[in-house]
């Protein structure tokens, strides 16, 4: 493997696991930010029924970029971590709350409006803190030498909580595209009326982030509006709007009988996929911006050589069962669905 360019290919399989996370928890997570605006118990029901045979399963990506970043890029998983701490903390935190609720609400009928708002908190706070996670990484950390040189609340910004609101938006545009494609009645119609406004909100965060990272470094912007890279990257912002105006228009045209409901999620799975392609332009190659590339980064060879054999055997097992769980529980949820 001495011709590999072996951190090159570890960064975009972790790049990967982080993407399919996002698609895969974001949409369950999205669905516990709507709970709130769900109140009767049948619609709530059903909600958590589209997901009870896929939700714990979409972590598994979370687990696979994690623990990825710790073996591969051992520099960069100590600066993170150790300048991501609280946000990370609270996050873990919340997705536990989020499981438990998952699971005690549905047999525990005395409390269940306790569980009710912990699922929907867990939510909430969960996705935020990956928000102000991911704005935290795209302003960049103080690095001295190989260590975390910044203070305990860095990560409290404008730019991070900013991007730790769009990402809520958007997880819950996820969830309600879900919605639309997974169930049926009062609750699909429900969550068309809810994908317009999301859809305005999450475009208005693209947008104000889009704008306000340039200005945080200026090799990003070099990057983006030199020539010719400027004309090399403009189908990114292009490609960007089009699909937004497509998923506004798609809810104006939701009687179409040529519409089907998968229309609004996968749409958004485009937007993300073009906002990661965006923060990837910008970033690549650092792995801690704006200090320290992939290699500089990176385990010895023999380490990423030996890993990769695990990975070359572990992702296509992954995304088998992953999606063969998907294909056996496809199609509607009806509303008399139950969890056990």
């Amino acid at each position: 493997m001495d011709s590999l360019d072996l951190p090159l290919i570890w960064a975009l399989i972790i790049a990967f696991a982080v993407f399919m996370y996002v698609a895969l928890d974001g949409f369950d997570l999205g669905i516990g930010i709507l709970f709130p605006f769900v109140e009767q118990r049948r619609s709530r029901d059903q909600m958590m029924h589209s997901i009870a045979p896929v939700w714990d399963g979409n972590e598994t990506w979370l687990v696979l970029g994690g623990g990825g970043l710790f073996a591969v890029f051992p520099v960069a998983y100590s600066i993170l971590l150790t300048a991501f701490y609280a946000p990370l903390i609270i996050m873990l935190l919340a997705l536990v709350l989020r499981g438990v609720a998952f699971e005690f609400r549905e047999r525990d009928e005395r409390h269940r409006p306790i569980w009710d708002f912990s699922f929907a908190a867990g939510s909430w706070l969960a996705t935020f803190c990956q928000g102000v996670v991911l704005g935290t990484f795209v302003q960049g950390v103080d690095v001295s030498g190989r260590q975390y040189a910044g203070g305990w609340f860095d990560w409290c910004t404008p730019f991070s909580l900013l991007v730790g609101a769009s990402l809520v938006a958007g997880y819950a545009l996820l969830g309600a595209g879900w919605l639309v494609m997974k169930t049926e009645g009062a609750l699909r119609e429900n969550m068309y009326q809810r994908i317009r406004p999301l859809t305005v909100c999450l475009v208005g965060g693209i947008t104000t982030v889009s704008v306000a990272t340039p200005w945080l470094n200026e090799a990003i912007a070099q990057r983006w509006f030199s020539w010719p890279n400027a004309l090399y990257f403009a189908p990114v912002p292009i490609l960007t709007a089009t699909a937004a105006y497509a998923l506004l228009r798609y809810h104006r045209t939701r009687a179409q009988r040529a519409r089907t409901d998968s229309g609004p999620f996968l749409l958004t799975l485009i937007l993300f996929a073009l906002s990661y392609l965006g923060l990837g332009v910008s970033l690549f190659p650092m792995v801690v911006p704006h200090s320290i590339d992939i290699w500089a980064a990176a385990a010895p060879d023999q380490s990423l050589s030996f890993l990769l054999i695990g990975a070359v055997v572990l992702l296509p097992l992954i995304l088998v069962y992953t999606s063969y769980t998907y294909w056996v529980f496809r199609g509607k949820v009806p509303s008399e669905a139950s969890y056990h």
